[in-house]
């Protein structure tokens, strides 16, 4: 863990990527956070780090909210929460597909929004507003 802070009744823990899975598997256990109820991605573009991974757990046995962020330098991995939390399958696919964050032993790290074909992570702050884009044909015929 590098540190914690409370705001307006909001607490955040900040953790290494390296310790990430053990801090949240002791969360979901000990402290008794089941849910996750949403995973996010900052893009500090021209900061070190560039990237914030950020987790919203939610305790329902402490009726407790808790915010984890996980700071990333570009290229970067992180640890997948999909073992502790199923959801976070869809969660993480949608971070690497709209960031470009990868996930370390992400069982289906694939595009989930955007189409195979496309170049590059459309949340990311340096991609480009007028960027064009490979015209695709659609695999099959929809009526």
């Amino acid at each position: 863990m590098v540190g914690y802070h409370a705001y307006c009744g909001d607490e955040t823990l900040l953790v290494r990527r390296e310790g990430l899975l053990e801090v949240m598997n002791i969360l979901k256990d000990e402290f008794h956070f089941e849910m996750l109820m949403d995973l996010s991605v900052v893009d500090f573009l021209g900061q070190q780090p560039r990237f914030e991974v950020v987790y919203h757990l939610n305790s329902l046995t402490h009726n407790a909210r808790l915010r984890v962020k996980v700071p990333l330098q570009e290229g970067e991995e992180v640890d997948s929460v999909t073992p502790l939390w199923q959801i976070a399958n869809w969660l993480e696919r949608e971070a690497w597909d709209m960031f470009g964050v990868k996930f370390t032993n992400h069982p289906d790290l694939r595009r989930l929004l955007m189409y195979d074909e496309f170049v590059g992570h459309p949340l990311t702050k340096d991609y480009p507003i007028n960027k064009r884009q490979p015209i695709v044909k659609p695999k099959r015929e929809y009526r």
